[in-house]
């Protein structure tokens, strides 16, 4: 043989009790039992990796509210669109949300769902036709929000979500727009021009809804400037809030304010690139902590509201 085995009887071994391990039992699940308490199953979950990731950012949330720190979520249009606005709107009636941004599709679908109960066109069967995106409500109600904030000197979200608190839509009750004005909690929407359908109708005016839009980021920058120990969440958004995010955080922190120490969470479905550096890893080189939970949003985010509930209710959970 040309290239003789390698000779293993001097090979060094450890005791493994003298190893370090990452896995303990006292980490593994335990059974849950049909009738137990939700608080149970939050305690059979393992302590590894993401459920022990789920209990901490719950444990965080809980703590940014009872000290007084912002909890500030930002979303895509994607959990409106799987049902989670009466999750946010709780959070928000409950103190726990001290703000929301989203993208410029948020306010269509949130208004939609006001409007008519239902969204989310099939947008393959009518771009056969050209009539994706042609609904006339929707354009009509936004387009003229965007005019009311420059009359008003209003931000978008806010003037989107006191329209439908006027319109007297059958659904204002889901709309997170609406719950904003009604609660006074700043709803910020961040729109790129072209994007959403509204951009379409010739009731649109770029110069309302830029300076609306502007407005907004002015006013998400005011929040992000008071998140020190406090928590940012951001919800399905790929690329357009976690960009925003960086950016205000970088003008507030140029302005003086000390905002160093938070925690950031990003909730999607897979890991894109934009979230994982501008929200998971880059703000919190200073201090704090950012994690990933990643899943569906339908089931992801109901867990961690639910447990979230359940800090609030029955305190932080023993290490």
């Amino acid at each position: 043989m040309s290239t003789p085995p390698i000779d293993l009887s001097r090979l060094r071994t450890v005791r493994l009790a003298d190893r370090n391990s990452k896995v303990s039992v006292a980490d593994f699940a335990r059974p849950w039992e049909q009738g137990d308490p939700f608080s149970r199953f939050l305690e059979s979950l393992p302590d590894i990796l993401a459920a022990r990731d789920l209990k901490e950012v719950a444990d965080r949330i809980g703590t940014a509210q009872s000290e007084g720190r912002p909890v500030i979520l930002a979303m895509g249009a994607h959990p409106i669109k799987v049902g989670l606005s009466p999750l946010i709107i709780r959070w928000m009636e409950r103190g726990i949300l001290s703000a929301l941004a989203m993208n410029g599709a948020g306010i269509i679908h949130d208004a939609e769902v006001a409007m008519a109960g239902r969204t989310s066109e099939d947008v393959e069967a009518e771009l056969e036709e050209g009539r994706f995106g042609m609904a006339e409500e929707t354009a009509v109600v936004i387009n003229r929000a965007a005019e009311r904030s420059a009359r008003e000197s209003a931000g978008l979200g806010e003037s989107v979500g006191r329209t439908v608190l006027e319109g007297g839509f059958p659904h204002s009750d889901l709309s997170l727009t609406a719950a904003g004005a009604r609660l006074g909690i700043p709803v910020t929407v961040h729109v790129a021009i072209g994007t959403d359908i509204v951009h379409m109708h010739p009731s649109f005016r770029a110069d309302y809804t830029g300076e609306a839009s502007h407005k907004d980021f002015r006013i998400f920058c005011r929040v992000v400037s008071g998140l020190e120990g406090g928590v940012f969440l951001n919800l399905g958004s790929a690329v357009i809030l976690p960009e925003v995010f960086l950016k205000a955080l970088s003008l507030v922190r140029n302005l003086g304010y000390p905002v160093k120490r938070f925690t950031t969470v990003n909730m999607d479905f897979i890991r894109h690139y934009r979230p994982s550096v501008n929200v998971v890893q880059r703000p919190v080189r200073q201090g704090g902590k950012g994690f990933h939970l990643t899943g569906h949003h339908e089931i992801m985010f109901p867990l961690l509201c639910a447990a979230v509930a359940e800090r609030l209710a029955h305190g932080k959970r023993e290490p």
